[in-house]
């Protein structure tokens, strides 16, 4: 009987757990504006986009770029943006009121900075 009821106890504990107060990571929620750099010279350099963080998820606040991705607790951060055809993924840490990382794309990669605002 007890080890039917583990799977319960299970699901009760991760829904529990859903709608628990927020984390921790909602202390890097804000506006941020994260400046791009590309280790390829053949690659744009030098791109500003700006990204909101609520809750711990990432959004993008321009209609030009979607951005989605998650902040964790201790500041982790993963993020993929999107313009058009172009995707790029990347990850580092924010700090309070800023953060730096490695990004990712097809052809090219690079560092990010961040600025909360």
């Amino acid at each position: 009987m007890f080890n039917s009821l583990k799977p319960i106890a299970a699901a009760s504990l991760f829904a529990a757990l859903a709608f628990a107060t927020p984390s921790i990571a909602a202390t890097f929620d804000g506006d941020w504006n994260v400046q791009i750099t590309s280790s390829n010279a053949a690659c744009p350099s030098g791109a500003s986009v700006s990204i909101e963080i609520n809750n711990g998820q990432v959004a993008s606040n321009s209609a030009a770029v979607t951005a989605s991705g998650r902040v964790a607790d201790a500041g982790n951060i993963r993020v993929t943006l999107a313009t058009g055809m172009k995707r790029a993924t990347g990850s580092g840490v924010l700090n309070g009121t800023s953060g730096s990382g490695t990004w990712r794309a097809a052809l090219c990669s690079g560092t990010w900075t961040a600025q909360r605002i």
